[in-house]
């Protein structure tokens, strides 16, 4: 369990009833390292090439100052990299995840904090997966769904994850559970289950 010390933003705005069941926030290094190493690789070959592109273009002794421009803009991955790398430990501080008996919520950003809620209704399955980064740092992350691609508007939206957690199997497990008890009670409500039930049995009660 992280200690107190380490939830330093606010607490969501809880509604009447609602309880946090299990907190946590990802592991610092194996976060940082993620946003540090996913694109590095991709980085470091389009830089390579780039500066070679450069080296050409001003190496015959033209000023092309007007190439400076383009080539920046030419250079956007590595620029995106390099954010991720430079904000990386800010993001992890404002990165906070909550279990309630109601939803799950995702609290992060860089400048600002953004607040994301996930209602156990709307999750099909919820799924333990260890990457590679996961593997190196002893963490591992919970996919909640896998995001969709939106054609109207012809946008992808990210999937939601619990992202690098040391405790990834004790959340998964809470997570597992809860879904199943309220997804069960929407399909089977406490009210109208018999008083002696040989099927299911949660412990859920709203």
């Amino acid at each position: 369990m992280y200690e107190e010390d380490r939830y330093s933003q606010r607490n969501p705005a809880l509604a009447a009833g609602e309880a946090i069941l299990w907190r946590g926030k990802p592991k610092k290094s194996a976060f940082i390292a993620g946003r540090s190493l996913t694109l590095m690789p991709f980085a470091v070959i389009w830089l390579v090439l780039d500066l070679g592109l450069i080296s050409n273009i001003f190496g015959g002794g033209d000023m092309l100052w007007f190439m400076i421009p383009f080539m920046a803009l030419h250079m956007m991955p590595v620029w995106i990299w390099l954010g991720n790398t430079l904000t990386a430990a800010k993001r992890w501080k404002n990165t906070q995840y909550y279990v309630t008996n109601r939803r799950i919520i995702i609290q992060g950003g860089f400048l600002a904090v953004n607040e994301n809620s996930l209602f156990y209704k709307d999750i099909p399955n919820a799924q333990l997966q260890i990457g590679l980064i996961d593997k190196i740092f002893g963490t591992g992350s919970i996919v909640l769904d896998n995001g969709y691609y939106d054609r109207s508007n012809r946008r992808s939206h990210p999937g939601t994850k619990l992202e690098n957690l040391e405790d990834a199997q004790n959340a998964y497990s809470r997570i597992q559970q809860t879904i199943l008890d309220i997804q069960t009670d929407i399909e089977y409500p406490n009210a109208y289950r018999p008083e002696h039930n040989p099927g299911y049995n949660t412990d859920y009660r709203p």
